[in-house]
């Protein structure tokens, strides 16, 4: 089978989704969606499309196409030329790609750069047309669909494609709902699964009870809203005088705020530097009482199930389909994601319940059990791509890329 995938070669989702099928012995290629010339150290198995890109260390099976240069800075400026005097020179790179190569399967990770990309490939060139898979990330429908700007340019890539995937029964609705009138493939996440014996092991012994931890995701943008937790964990630092505050993914405003916090409040405060493992931040994840994640839109936020996996207490935006996961009020909380009144009352409730917090790790561990060990996940996704191929063949059909 040969597979190509259009997604951001960088992030560390990408990677954990192509090292389900990195084994398979199948012809796995790389488009970067957003040509920055960077790849994920976790990547094996797959040949990388860039234009320009700074020679650094990969594994060996990871084949990169374009030209190497020493150094990020004369990459960025052959990007920067290119671009001036050809600006639709990655539409034709996708273009040749898909001519020579000819895949079994185009897939998308991602629509606002991804799939839009491989739209505009499809409308614009003739090429024998593949099953096309679109993977909805995050708020690619969610939030996006709901702006002017996206909405009609949305409506067309479902037009467009085959096949449509998810992590949310939520967006499956929503594709339907913006004319998708293709297949659906299983609802799961897009991250793959956890090896759950060995991610056990980073777990603090005893009860969640007894952890002094609270994990804040720090993300403060478009769609991040860490300054309302830490708004929320000032209001509540009457409990918090044992506790250490741990944020991680911290935007400069979230670092500021967060030193003026502790400095205000007397409540230590971590912020963990970027590049730690992705074990370290499960340990971490294993050592706290609850984790907080805020934004006004998601999908199922991957640090939701770490913490569910982890045993931390999750408190989660109700903007992200937790509601899939957890039972609110239950084995977590789902709060508003911009009212601190709100979430000071969630918070003041899972340091105080013991035995809500120490009730939900067990509940939600056996949830993890059965839909997120890693091996459940990576036979669910060679089944995607096996389904896709089956039908492709079924259908015989060719059509204008």
């Amino acid at each position: 089978m040969r597979i190509l995938i259009i997604a951001m070669p960088e992030s560390i989702h990408t990677a954990r989704w192509i090292s389900q099928i990195s084994d398979q012995g199948w012809d796995i290629h790389l488009f970067p969606s957003n040509d920055n010339g960077l790849i994920h150290s976790s990547l094996r198995n797959v040949k990388v499309y860039h234009s320009f890109y700074e020679k650094t260390s990969k594994d060996k099976s990871v084949k990169i196409h374009g030209i190497p240069v020493y150094n990020k800075h004369l990459a960025s400026l052959g990007k920067k030329i290119l671009k001036k005097m050809f600006p639709v020179y990655r539409e034709l790179q996708l273009y040749r790609l898909i001519k020579r190569i000819k895949p079994d399967i185009v897939h998308s990770i991602e629509i606002q750069a991804a799939g839009y990309l491989t739209l505009t490939v499809k409308k614009k060139y003739s090429v024998k047309y593949p099953s096309w898979i679109v993977t909805n990330w995050g708020s690619d429908i969610y939030l996006f669909g709901r702006l002017k700007e996206h909405e009609s340019r949305i409506k067309e890539v479902l037009a467009n494609c085959s096949f449509y995937s998810c992590e949310c029964q939520r967006d499956v609705l929503l594709a339907y709902k913006f004319g998708f009138k293709g297949k659906t493939l299983p609802v799961f996440p897009n991250t793959g699964g956890f090896d759950l014996n060995a991610v056990s092991k980073l777990r603090q012994q005893g009860l969640t009870s007894s952890r002094r931890i609270i994990m804040l995701k720090g993300y403060q943008h478009w769609a991040g809203r860490a300054l309302v937790g830490l708004r929320a964990l000032e209001r509540c630092a009457d409990l918090l005088s044992e506790y250490e505050i741990m944020v991680y993914s911290a935007s400069t405003d979230v670092i500021i705020a967060a030193e003026l916090f502790e400095k205000s409040t007397g409540v230590k405060v971590t912020i963990i530097p970027p590049g730690t493992t992705h074990d370290e931040i499960l340990s971490f994840h294993g050592k706290a009482r609850m984790s907080i994640g805020l934004s006004i839109s998601d999908a199922i936020s991957t640090s939701l199930l770490e913490a569910m996996v982890m045993g931390s207490f999750p408190i989660q935006s109700w903007t992200a389909c937790a509601c899939e996961w957890i039972e609110d009020g239950k084995t977590g909380i789902l709060v508003p994601p911009e009212d601190p009144d709100v979430i000071e009352l969630a918070l003041r409730r899972a340091l105080v319940d013991d035995d809500l917090v120490n009730q939900a790790a067990e509940v939600n561990y056996q949830t993890a059990r059965e839909k997120l060990d890693y091996k459940v996940l990576k036979a669910k996704t060679i089944d995607f791509y096996n389904t896709v191929l089956e039908e492709g063949t079924k259908k015989q059909w060719v059509k204008k890329f």
